[in-house]
């Protein structure tokens, strides 16, 4: 095939149609097929190659193009376009809806619905669905399924094509279609920037692609607009609230490729109409530039921190010493003195807040704290923001925990929470674990919502992580110096023991771990591997054989790689599809986003699904795949949760996730790759993160110079963020 081949005219391009016997090959990203198609006045199935955004066996295709002869795969019809209609033959009709094409049709009813309806069945589908019933099998239920999988198919396949046309990914059609509905093109016709705001995967770069081939401007207002809002929400994704206004100009020039000037009117617009908030910040001296919602969230989570501050404790006057008697005697453990004096704060003071590391006694404290109020006949909420979190809180403290989204209550009708200052919760006294985990908003929604009678204990090691969300919430909370603050330090003998808990101290001391020699019986490790593809392998072998077989470990259930960072050998990206095939290699197996999903596979929830009650980073196990359902079914927690095939991108695999993703979790194992490949990722805070998610067993694996890196970085990436201003003023 010569690459000279000069471009022929629409008049010159042949022409063939026919019936797609078998899609070899189809990309739902970039919408490229490989279709072996029976073509009129051919003996032989033909191969036609071209991008069509939808495509199933049974279809009529018509293709304009022309015949080539490739080096590797000889006589094919390369297709400059591509156009696909539905079966016009029984036999291509049955192959048609027997595809997996329409929820609830597979080949068992494909085969029925053909023999009772003809060629009739689409109509029959589209106009006349009750008839549907006539067919062994098919109740109300299923009906409806076909019905409403019929419309979402013909709609998703309109987006897919209008995407296409456009030059864009048509991967992303069903998220384009759920969030807007059948006015999905007119929506996006009228501002293709709104993609990039509202759709999870599809970024600014695919909408600006959009916009520039339905003759948007470069320098256009819309565009400078869209521009701004997009540089503002890349940096939220970075923990930020606010953007100092001139580096905001800055991005986004080099972004958009326009003047300042233009750039500069788009900011004040935002402003003039309310979406962008302008304010200098108390501390830096910056003119900062929010996005409205993170600004009030800011704004209201200080005044609802403060009002609930004031005003008299929800437990009545103590005697603080004989609680402290009376409570050592009931929990058989002598309390040491800094966890007396945080017992004394959390039943005097409104806000409260207890952060230490592992080791520490914050557990002790924690069940110490809720047999005093018990005793004086207070409710004690516990919650946590992950379910993991959660557990683990019911499971040390022998009472009930809940997530602070199941707390809160999503309400589908309104799109936010039951809960709020409106309505409120009930309760004494909210205990909060794992608070460096709150991100801005969260914590405002769930402040507003705790009632001013009550009190608020936040607990959570500062030094991990900040939240993956915008905000440094116990941080900044901290830095106030508002309200009262006990930092636990001592780490007791008994902890002490533990060379994880010694080497997550040394960690963020900023020291070297010392690992335990291979055959000392310790539960710390260092494997020294230089070789990113090599460290990758002992990744595997690790998980695989030699930890299960010395330590008794669950490959899969029990042990997590931890790793920096997504991409590169020791990624999350790489070691997920080493790991799938080393632990998993069998099985039903289905193709979407780029990723395979197997019965068996470990997988993670990426972003909060108020509806199915599953939230960003919960992991769970692919229970089965249905082909004639188009339906995934994965167990959180021993709760089963069915997602259909588009809605599958919610879920990542997960033998491998980021050490960011690892937070307020715990696991029995965790494997950490450090490599210098990481090194933009390597910081003290990374570090000490990961090794304190392991609870019996910690084994990094990688170099000695990359471990160096990473306790000698603090936290490399500070967070513009101005709550302990506004806490302070």
């Amino acid at each position: 095939m010569s690459a000279l081949r000069p471009h022929k005219s629409r008049s010159e391009l042949e022409k063939v149609d026919g019936s797609v016997e078998r899609v070899t090959f189809h990309s739902e990203e970039s919408g490229f097929a490989v279709l072996r198609v029976k073509v009129k006045g051919q003996r032989e199935l033909v191969t036609i190659v071209g991008s069509i955004p939808n495509i199933v066996a049974g279809e009529w295709i018509e293709a304009e193009g022309e015949w080539i002869i490739d080096k590797q795969h000889g006589r094919q019809f390369k297709a400059e376009e591509l156009k696909s209609m539905p079966p016009e033959s029984l036999a291509g009709i049955e192959k048609f809806l027997g595809s997996g094409l329409v929820k609830g049709i597979g080949p068992v009813y494909a085969e029925k619905l053909v023999a009772e309806f003809g060629k009739d069945i689409f109509d029959v589908i589209e106009n006349r669905s009750a008839l549907l019933e006539k067919i062994p099998g098919i109740g109300r239920m299923r009906r409806v399924m076909i019905k409403d999988g019929w419309n979402e198919t013909v709609t998703i396949r309109a987006i897919m094509s209008f995407l296409l046309s456009n030059g864009v990914s048509t991967a992303r059609a069903f998220r384009i279609f759920k969030q807007y509905g059948n006015q999905a093109i007119k929506k996006v016709q009228a501002d293709p920037y709104c993609l990039s705001r509202d759709i999870r995967g599809i970024g600014f770069k695919s909408a600006d692609q959009i916009a520039m081939n339905m003759g948007i401007e470069k320098t256009s207002e819309l565009r400078a607009r869209a521009g701004v809002e997009h540089v503002l929400m890349e940096v939220t994704k970075e923990g930020h609230c606010a953007y100092p206004r001139e580096q905001l100009i800055e991005q986004a020039v080099d972004i958009l490729n326009i003047p300042e000037e233009i750039v500069a009117e788009a900011i004040d617009y935002g402003l003039k109409l309310g979406r962008l908030i302008e304010e200098q910040d108390v501390d830096s001296g910056f003119l900062l530039v929010y996005l409205r919602r993170l600004y009030l969230a800011e704004v209201e989570l200080a005044k609802d921190l403060k009002a609930l501050s004031a005003g008299k404790h929800p437990c009545p006057p103590i005697n603080i010493e004989k609680a402290i008697v009376w409570c050592q005697d009931k929990i058989g453990i002598e309390l040491a003195p800094a966890q007396r004096e945080a017992l004394g704060m959390a039943v005097t003071n409104k806000v409260v807040v207890m952060t230490g590391g592992p080791g520490v006694g914050k557990t002790t404290l924690i069940n110490s704290i809720i047999k005093v109020l018990a005793a004086k006949k207070l409710k004690v909420v516990l919650a946590a923001p992950t379910g993991r979190a959660a557990k683990r809180l019911a499971e040390t403290s022998g009472c009930k925990a809940t997530t602070i989204h199941r707390l809160l209550a999503f309400d589908v009708r309104t799109g936010g929470f039951k809960h709020n200052k409106e309505t409120p919760l009930a309760g004494d006294v909210f205990v909060v674990d794992e608070s460096s985990m709150l991100d801005i908003q969260l914590a405002q929604q769930l402040v507003c919502a705790i009632p001013r009678s009550a009190s608020l204990l936040l607990v959570g090691d500062v030094d991990q992580l900040p939240s993956v969300g915008p905000g440094s919430v116990l941080r900044d909370i901290i830095k106030s110096d508002v309200f009262p603050v006990e930092r636990l330090t001592h780490v007791f003998r008994q902890a002490a023991q533990s060379h994880i808990i010694t080497n997550a101290h040394r960690v963020n001391h900023g020291q070297l771990p010392i690992p335990g020699e291979p055959k000392s019986g310790s539960d710390f490790y260092f494997i020294e591997v230089e070789d990113s593809e090599k460290g990758a392998d002992t990744v595997v072998k690790m998980v695989r054989n030699n930890i299960p077989k010395k330590f008794g470990f669950n490959a899969i259930s029990d042990i997590q790689v931890l790793t920096p960072m997504h991409r590169g050998a020791m990624g999350a990206q790489n070691l997920n599809i080493k790991l799938q095939d080393a632990l998993n290699p069998k099985g039903d197996t289905i193709e979407r986003f780029g990723y395979k999903y197997r019965v068996g596979d470990k997988v993670m929830q990426i972003e909060n699904d108020y509806d199915k009650e599953v939230f960003n980073g919960d992991i769970g196990l692919v229970k089965s795949i249905s082909m004639d359902d188009h339906e995934i079914v994965v167990v959180f927690e021993g709760r089963s949760v069915a997602y259909s095939f588009n809605e599958i991108d919610e879920l990542v695999p997960s033998f491998a996730i980021t050490i960011h993703k690892s937070q307020g979790s715990e696991y029995p194992c965790v494997v950490i790759p450090v490599h210098t490949q990481h090194y933009i990722m390597l910081q003290r805070n990374l570090l000490y993160t990961a090794v304190t998610r392991g609870r019996k067993l910690v084994v990094l694996i990688g170099t000695w110079k990359a471990l160096g890196l990473a306790v000698k970085r603090m936290d490399a990436h500070q967070r513009i963020t101005t709550l302990a201003g506004k806490l302070r003023s």
